[in-house]
């Protein structure tokens, strides 16, 4: 048998509460070996690490990859390989495409475009109505066959409580994943930002805290009601973050996730009418942000990117009429790191929201263990990317195969 050897690198896996310089050995995909090479077999080449961290692979719980339909942002293949080259080999595509991810047939095509890109692996997330309208439930199943990991709206109104709880029997009677976004369409229309003393000066449309808390109240008393398996995309204030708490406490079974942007930007960064932050949901308060670095401190909510590239003049339209969503993989490991090296969120903590909670609420296995496929990142802390940022990724490992480097 023959070997990639990684030499002397800091191996760090919250799930096995792993922090240590190690040595690991590779064949045909997999870990074969931590520590000490396996008594049999060559070494084929050898990757010095020393310096670097070896760190699972990141799992995105959003991203929008625009392929079917709006290629001329962005393909799955450019998309995916901006993902690896983040520290992602998973990543969950939203169905906000066109045609609308709501047939087998769509997830297939994403799939069969993944497969060929080789760079990060795209998990479909199918619509979970027909034609994200939100009123006709979606072939649910036949998505699920297809390859889809859970079904989303894709922050797209379902029509009403009732269609709500009725999809969400359904997914239980099924156990079929839901991923669902908190946001009470009539109480966010029209808003653009964060609705604050910084929306009245600039005289924007808010959207209020309750648009996020009635509609995660909502969804938390279904889910219990029906016994649906839900995970909440993209929480952005911290009520929501108190909500989940108390509903974790009450034995509810419900995991949720935040924007990496609403961990390091608040509704500030939108004085001067920038339109790179017009963003869904919106960025709210430093108390709110600080509160969602809390809980992902406190190991209760992953970090997803919700990336969403645009064409550069959509983003520099008036910021009401910018186009909604920001490109976040060519800066995602520097933005992350940035919080670690400020002490606002700890290594371990971060990690874990990018690996090992992700990975629980997909139902995946993550983590360095032998005999397990391997899917990595080796990340330099210390060096400095395109844009002056400390912290860039070496290489990407996707089921054991280097990703490119761009």
């Amino acid at each position: 048998m023959k070997y990639l050897h990684i030499r002397d690198a800091r191996v760090i896996a919250p799930a096995q509460q792993l922090d240590q310089v190690c040595d690991i050995y590779l064949s045909e995909g997999r870990i074969r070996a931590i520590g000490q090479k396996p008594a049999g077999g060559t070494i084929e080449s050898t990757l010095d690490a020393n310096g670097l961290w070896l760190v699972p692979g990141f799992i995105d719980l959003s991203a929008h990859l625009n392929e079917p339909g709006f290629t001329q942002r962005g393909t799955i293949f450019s998309e995916t390989k901006a993902a690896a080259n983040a520290g992602f080999t998973h990543v969950c595509a939203q169905p906000l495409t066109k045609p609308v991810a709501d047939s087998p047939a769509v997830v297939q095509l994403m799939l069969e475009k993944s497969a060929s890109a080789g760079q990060a692996q795209v998990l479909p997330l199918g619509a979970l109505t027909q034609g994200l309208a939100g009123e006709q439930i979606a072939n649910m199943v036949g998505l699920t066959s297809a390859g889809c990991v859970a079904l989303s709206n894709a922050r797209k109104p379902v029509k009403d409580a009732y269609v709500l709880r009725r999809l969400m029997e359904y997914a239980a009677t099924y156990d079929i994943r839901l991923f669902l976004d908190a946001n009470d369409a009539a109480l966010s229309a029209g808003g653009v930002m964060h609705e604050g003393p910084t929306a009245t000066r600039m005289g924007l449309a808010g959207i209020p805290e309750t648009a996020e808390t009635i509609a995660l109240a909502q969804i938390i008393l279904l889910a219990e009601q029906t016994g649906a398996r839900v995970h909440i995309s993209q929480i952005s204030c911290a009520r929501s973050a108190a909500m989940l708490r108390d509903a974790r406490q009450r034995g509810l079974n419900i995991s949720a996730d935040v924007a990496m942007a609403n961990l390091c930007y608040t509704d500030a960064k939108v004085q001067g009418f920038d339109g790179r932050f017009h963003v869904q949901p919106p960025l709210r308060s430093e108390s709110d942000r600080q509160a969602l670095l809390a809980a992902v401190n406190a190991g209760e909510l992953a970090i997803c990117s919700n990336h969403q590239r645009h064409e550069s003049a959509a983003k520099k339209a008036p910021f009401a009429e910018a186009a909604v969503g920001i490109a976040m993989y060519d800066d995602f490991i520097g933005l992350l790191l940035q919080l670690v090296d400020a002490g606002e969120l700890t290594l371990t903590s971060a990690l874990n929201a990018l690996s090992k909670l992700p990975a629980d609420a997909l139902q995946m296995a993550v983590g360095f263990e032998e005999g397990k496929v391997f899917n990595a990142a080796l990340i330099d802390p210390t060096s400095t990317n395109e844009h002056g940022v400390n912290g860039k990724v070496v290489a990407t490992f996707v089921d054991g195969f280097r990703t490119l480097k761009a």
